[in-house]
């Protein structure tokens, strides 16, 4: 509820001194406390960063001083210090872009963090609480959709290996690939819904499996890959404990068919997959050859993609397959490449409306790994992608500086750009 005594402003208008209330989730920003009086720039840039409109401000708790005032400039026109140098101008625009980076790569590791921890207490409940079980899944991707339709672009963004862990990354990894899809499809909320709680429960049913065959591996003996296939069915059994919508059981029932009838348990054809169980099948391909249970077997983004459009074509329903290699674009997340102009850098996020030009963060030796910053590809008129490289191509001192990760973690993060990070001019 909107307090008598504060007043709502736009981000440009964000001043040190103000006492501001920031009007979203605890998850969704970096700071202890969610009011509070702004005591940086660094801050009203990391809030700039946030994707909001416009903050609550309270004049009576802000510094007199610093109070809004209409024909002020914006707070990033504004020097400490009017004898500041182009050099030292330059230094702090960079800090301040760092800081907001920052910030949103933290929002994102967060919120991962809670799906990991919601996915174990699942996993945990689902056989003494299922309705407990159930809750818990359907407030977590109401969650996620109030982020994801609530925005115009989403941006896909590769995290680093210490979100999450094996049993939950690869359902998070799932579910989070498979709503931007759904939203690129166009489905309806109510669609979205049973896809991000199917998505998130596909797997369930392998708590119910021996630990040899929990986790698929190619030296399987006939008996063995039969045993792990029967995840399918717990799962399913799982979902009528919880007493899940059709819709999101007929996905977990569907998740391992084919579209050319190759798939298992009931070996159907495309037409009888549901919609969500084609988006389903699909990025569990995609993201089981990128993280296999085996490390050594693991596919980098743009070998997955390949392989998916060349090797396993058939196994999909094309509409999916073409918004799916669309909304991933040809370096996804987790891509390791060559510039035009010969350096190396790491793919770090894809924005799923402008997937061309991905964001990156460069090999220089110059800059100390955790000062660079992520640039835009699409603000370079002069720089783009050369080429696809696995991580062994790559040079030892920027394998080491750009550290391609051994298991790709996913989560999303808001499309538009931060106002202070719409231009990387002068950073490269």
């Amino acid at each position: 509820m909107t307090d008598i005594h504060t007043q709502f402003i736009e981000l440009s208008e964000l001043r040190i001194g103000m006492y501001v209330y920031l009007d979203v989730g605890w998850m969704d920003h970096p700071f202890p406390i969610s009011n509070f009086k702004i005591s940086t720039q660094e801050q009203i840039e990391t809030i700039r960063s946030l994707g909001i409109e416009r903050v609550r401000y309270a004049p009576d708790k802000s510094s007199a001083a610093d109070a809004a005032a209409d024909n002020t400039p914006p707070a990033d026109t504004i020097v400490s210090n009017v004898t500041e140098t182009p050099a030292e101008h330059a230094l702090r625009r960079r800090r301040a872009l760092l800081a907001s980076q920052a910030a949103s790569l933290q929002v994102c590791e967060r919120q991962f963090n809670h799906a990991a921890q919601t996915f174990k207490q699942v996993s945990e409940h689902v056989h003494a609480q299922p309705g407990l079980a159930k809750q818990l899944v359907e407030q977590l991707i109401q969650g996620f959709l109030g982020q994801i339709l609530s925005e115009d672009e989403a941006a896909i963004r590769l995290l680093s290996e210490k979100a999450g862990e094996k049993t939950s990354l690869h359902s998070i990894n799932v579910t989070v690939i498979s709503l931007l899809l759904g939203k690129a499809l166009d489905l309806n909320k109510t669609d979205m819904l049973n896809l991000g709680v199917g998505a998130l429960m596909h797997d369930i049913g392998k708590i119910e499996l021996p630990d040899r065959v929990r986790w698929i591996d190619e030296h399987f003996s006939a008996p063995e890959k039969l045993a792990y296939q029967e995840h399918v069915m717990h799962s399913v059994n799982l979902a009528r404990k919880m007493d899940l919508a059709p819709n999101a059981m007929l996905l977990m029932a569907q998740h391992h068919e084919h579209h050319d009838s190759s798939g298992y348990p009931s070996r159907i054809p495309g037409e009888k997959m549901s919609p969500l169980s084609r988006i389903v099948a699909l990025v569990n391909q995609y993201d089981n050859l990128c993280n296999p249970a085996n490390p050594a077997l693991a596919l980098t983004p743009h070998e997955a993609l390949s392989q998916i459009f060349t090797k396993y074509k058939t196994r999909f329903h094309e509409l999916t397959l073409t918004t799916f290699i669309r909304m991933m674009g040809i370096y996804p997340p987790g891509s390791v490449v060559q510039l035009s102009d010969d350096r190396y850098a790491l793919v770090v996020s894809v924005n799923s409306a402008r997937p061309i030009k991905p964001k990156i963060i460069i090999h220089d030796p110059t800059i100390d790994r955790d000062e660079a910053l992520v640039i835009n590809l699409e603000h370079e008129q002069l720089l783009c992608i050369h080429r696809s490289l696995k991580p062994l191509q790559l040079p030892k001192a920027a394998y080491d500086y750009l550290s391609p990760r051994k298991r790709l973690c996913y989560f999303f993060e808001r499309g538009l750009e931060a106002r202070t990070g719409k231009s990387n001019e002068g950073q490269l």
